[in-house]
């Protein structure tokens, strides 16, 4: 197997759209959704997620912290599969717009019509 720096797992991140982050739900179970990094996954493996603040997701991590990232990438050209990332890590939730202008991306007006000023976002 082939050695990965952190930066070459960021830049492999970065090309995988979606990401399964898994959250300790209210009654101790495990939940899981897919989200969006939309790229952005910075050098020191820091990924950004938007979301609303009245969702399952946040009251989770407003709970526990502890979260978990799953990312399959795409088989290669002569089909040998793709890398399979799993990172334990923890959630910081973010409610400053300045922060959510450095990682806006104009993919996310899909979910977020109004921008960075959409109420509710996290």
């Amino acid at each position: 197997m082939t050695d990965l720096t952190l930066k070459d797992i960021a830049k492999t991140m970065g090309d995988i759209d979606f990401t399964m982050l898994s959250t300790r739900a209210e009654g101790g179970q495990i939940a899981a959704r897919p989200m969006s990094n939309n790229g952005d996954v910075e050098y020191d493996g820091d990924s950004f997620f938007f979301s609303y603040e009245d969702t399952n997701t946040v009251r989770d991590i407003q709970r526990d912290a502890n979260v978990g990232l799953s990312l399959q990438g795409n088989k290669s050209l002569l089909g040998a599969p793709g890398i399979f990332i799993s990172i334990e890590a923890r959630a910081e939730l973010i409610r400053d717009k300045a922060e959510f202008e450095k990682h806006w991306n104009k993919d996310l007006e899909i979910w977020f019509e109004q921008g960075v000023d959409t109420p509710g976002i996290v």
